[in-house]
């Protein structure tokens, strides 16, 4: 933990992001360039894929954020990094015994008050009809169960991540190919608008954006430079943040690094 004032953090506008860095020890300088040009108040990460010890919190509290975060050797690991004091940190779904290391919760001084980020990576599911597609709607059941309970008890929340789920087609390159297929079959889907149901918003879709507008593509065949991606990282947003949100974007930029993560980060701003 670092201690930076609080004072000093809300000199610029609030904003809750969420990136899938798919494996922050080759991608932490992408990230501490971005905090330093985007200054995020807070980031959720997916895809850290370093156990504990070996998470760079030392580079990263030079930066001036706090950390708290998740992880295990090889896959998963999530993380939420803040400008702002990181309290009443919980790792997982306490109605899900999970050993994959995929969600993380704390509370952050927000506009107005406190904010409950919830950081999730959440299954990929492989194949439609798989074990691990039976896994990820078991997954998504009790996420959904356990967060009704979590806007009871804190009406500011954010639910941020790579979910995995393009809800609908104009999140899709190509709707037709992908009719049906994993990320965006018609049970995940639901799932996401059960999610929505909960009376979260989906911060991206509050603002006019381009068409084909994209958060992950393929490494393969020239995906990102055909645009052949998909929209599944996402900010999702209880009504009180949803009225305060004023921006909300994706950071394409960041794909075009050199040996980028195959997502970019999302960003929504708030009043």
């Amino acid at each position: 933990m670092s201690d930076t004032p609080a004072t000093a953090a809300t000199a610029t506008p609030f904003s809750i992001a969420t990136w899938n860095v798919n494996s922050l020890k080759v991608r932490l300088p992408h990230l501490l360039e971005w905090l330093a040009e985007a200054s995020p108040t807070v980031v959720c990460l997916q895809e850290t894929k370093l156990e504990d010890h070996a998470f760079p919190t030392a580079e990263i509290e030079a930066a001036g954020y706090q950390v708290a975060f998740s992880g295990q050797k090889t896959y998963n690991g999530v993380a939420i990094v803040s400008r702002l004091p990181l309290t009443d940190v919980v790792m997982g779904n306490p109605r899900f015994d999970d050993p994959q290391k995929r969600l993380i919760s704390a509370t952050v001084a927000g506009p107005d008050g406190d904010v409950r980020v919830v950081g999730a990576y959440f299954p990929n599911g492989q194949e439609v009809g798989s074990d691990k597609y039976a896994y990820k709607l078991q997954w998504l059941s009790a996420l959904h169960d356990w967060l009704a309970g979590e806007l009871a008890a804190h009406p500011r929340l954010a639910l941020c991540g790579d979910y995995n789920i393009a809800p609908a087609d104009e999140d899709v390159h190509d709707p037709a190919a992908w009719a049906g297929q994993i990320l965006c079959s018609e049970p995940e889907r639901q799932a996401f608008r059960d999610l929505v149901g909960l009376g979260l918003v989906d911060a991206y879709r509050l603002f006019p954006q381009a068409e084909r507008s994209f958060s992950w593509w393929d490494y393969r065949n020239l995906g990102f430079q055909k645009n052949l991606g998909l929209r599944i990282d996402h900010v999702l947003l209880s009504a009180p943040l949803a009225e305060r949100c004023t921006a909300a974007r994706i950071e394409r930029h960041l794909r075009k690094k050199e040996r980028p993560s195959d997502h970019a980060p999302v960003i929504a701003t708030l009043s």
